[in-house]
């Protein structure tokens, strides 16, 4: 399972769990600072940039609405999310 560093993938809550799982479970960290290795960040800036920067939403009900329409068109065509976010060889 591939993670980021984020404090709650390190919390002494989940230990536990990491522990009864370590022999199903390989945990790999990527590097402090990474979002360029962590492609939903990738994601989220999109969404951000698409439904909600420099917009007024009246309701939460509408910030829903467009959240769903560009998740659905991001479903919708998967070679434009490869375009975009994955990292060019």
């Amino acid at each position: 399972m591939v993670l980021d560093n984020a404090r709650i993938h390190r919390t002494k809550l989940i230990q536990p769990f990491l522990e009864e799982n370590k022999d199903p479970l390989e945990l790999v960290f990527l590097p402090p600072y990474s979002p360029n290795l962590n492609l939903v960040e990738g994601l989220w800036k999109w969404l951000k940039e698409s439904v909600v920067n420099n917009v007024f939403y009246s309701t939460i009900q509408k910030i829903k609405l467009n959240a769903r329409k560009f998740i659905q068109q991001v479903n919708e065509n998967p070679e434009e999310v490869i375009d975009r976010l994955c990292i060019k060889m």
